[in-house]
């Protein structure tokens, strides 16, 4: 069961270029994928013991629908060509602001100007044009 409580349906990905979040990567054509509810910030909550209050929002997320080995290395900040928006969160739970990232060099510094604010915890990447959630940062493993 996904995060909304329904069952994961999987399908072959035709054309491939799904974002993967299981991995980190664009699926590849003939791949068996599956589209699911996450509930990211309700995860971390639940991990650290803070309410996310209003801010426990669920979107979709791709999968592999079997196994999947995750991500295959440490190959930098992943999803980077095209416009993504990047949610910061307080150890609260609180959200903090957004930001517009879109160019691929944008990452970096924005990443760092969230962190450069102490009160930043972690920062979730989504897609913009379905609001998908791709990964996140931690403070404590931001690269």
């Amino acid at each position: 069961m996904d995060d909304a409580g329904r069952s994961p349906v999987p399908r072959t990905d035709d054309e491939g270029g799904a974002p993967l979040r299981c991995c980190l990567r664009r699926g590849e054509p003939g791949e068996l994928i599956t589209l699911v509810t996450y509930a990211p910030l309700r995860r971390w909550a639940a991990h650290t013991g803070v309410d996310p209050g209003p801010y426990d929002e669920q979107g979709p997320v791709f999968l592999h629908a079997e196994e999947c080995a995750g991500p295959r290395g440490d190959d930098g900040l992943p999803f980077t060509a095209a416009h993504r928006v990047l949610c910061r969160y307080a150890s609260d739970g609180t959200l903090l602001g957004g930001r517009l990232v879109d160019t691929p060099d944008g990452f970096g510094p924005a990443l760092t100007e969230a962190f450069t604010d102490p009160a930043v915890a972690l920062v979730h990447v989504r897609a913009v044009e379905y609001g998908c959630f791709l990964y996140e940062v931690r403070r404590d493993s931001r690269p």
